[in-house]
Order: C-alpha cells, then structure tokens, then sequence
C-alpha cells in the first residue's frame, strides 16, 4: 500500500471547461509539488488531467498515470508522465490508482470524476482503506453536492459522522492541510 507520498487527483478529461478550473488544477498541481507529494491521476493528457499532470511535471514533480488501453488507442494517453501504467479497463484502473495513492482529491469533473470519487468515499466507509478524501470545491462547484450530502445525513441515508469522510475546502493548500498531506 502507497504511503501518504501520492495523491490521486480524480478530475475532468474535458477541454471545454472555463478558465477557473484549469487555474485551481494548475494551484493544486504546484501545492502538490510544493508539499513534495507525487500525482497519480488518470494518464489522460487533455483537459483538466492534462493541464493538472503538466503543471506537476513542468514544476519537478512525479506523476503516475493509469490508463485503459481503449483510451491510450485513442492517443488520449499523456507520454510525459514519470510513468505511464496502460490496464485492461475501468475496474483496473480505479484499483491502480487506489493502490498507488495515500489519498484522494477530486477536482470538479463529470460523470467519471463522480463516479471515481464516490467509489472512494464508499470503500473509506467500508473500512476497505482509511486514507482521506477531499473535494477541491472551485467556484462553487460542489455546493450542490455537499448540501446533498447534508440532506442525505439528515433524512438518514448517510449514518451520523459519516459525512466527515470527505473534507471539502475552497483553497489547495487549506485542504490539503485539513486533510493532513504534506506540509
């Protein structure tokens, strides 16, 4: 298992996103470096994931990209990682990345960054691992999901104290501090 020294950062592979969220991938990837964490992330090289595992690279540090090799087929896989694992699918590379990393970050995304952040938050609540998760929330991006998560504690779908299985915060360095990493 992966010391606290790599963080997977799940986020999105989209180019059509505003200006906003590639500066908050481009601050988490140099707060990153800055702390001495290596990046494990999705091995894509367009959108917010490339934009994310360039800014580590171009700033010193180590990235680890996993990626299915229907994606690398599609030249979506980014050649300049430290390294470059290519899996059979989906389910392979969600376990790669968990085994790699110490935590998870999800910067703002789609359905995949969803569904990878919610598989880790599950697994934490299954005891499968105890490592910390955290939303970068970057414009606001995820108020609708944390005031959900607020209404599913309440109405008792989530069990009291889970919804401290996630640490949400608007700055790179405040969250990854409350969540422990790095220094």
């Amino acid at each position: 298992m992966a010391g606290l020294d790599r963080v997977c950062v799940y986020c999105a592979s989209s180019d059509a996103v505003a200006e906003v969220y590639r500066d908050a991938a481009r601050a988490l990837g140099r707060e990153l470096v800055r702390r001495g964490l290596d990046l494990v992330y999705g091995g894509g090289r367009i959108g917010l994931m490339g934009v994310l595992a360039d800014t580590v690279l171009d700033a010193g540090g180590r990235v680890y990209g996993v990626i299915p090799e229907k994606l690398v087929a599609l030249e979506l896989g980014h050649e300049g990682c430290t390294e470059l694992f290519v899996v059979d699918g989906m389910h392979a590379r969600k376990m790669m990345m968990a085994q790699l990393s110490g935590a998870f970050v999800a910067l703002p995304g789609g359905w995949g960054t969803l569904e990878e952040l919610f598989e880790a938050i599950t697994w934490r609540q299954l005891g499968y691992h105890r490592k910390p998760v955290g939303l970068l929330d970057v414009n606001g991006y995820y108020e609708e999901l944390l005031a959900w998560t607020r209404r599913a504690r309440a109405e008792g779908f989530i069990r009291p104290g889970d919804e401290a299985l996630v640490t949400a915060d608007t700055d790179p360095a405040r969250l990854l501090d409350r969540m422990g990493l790095g220094s």
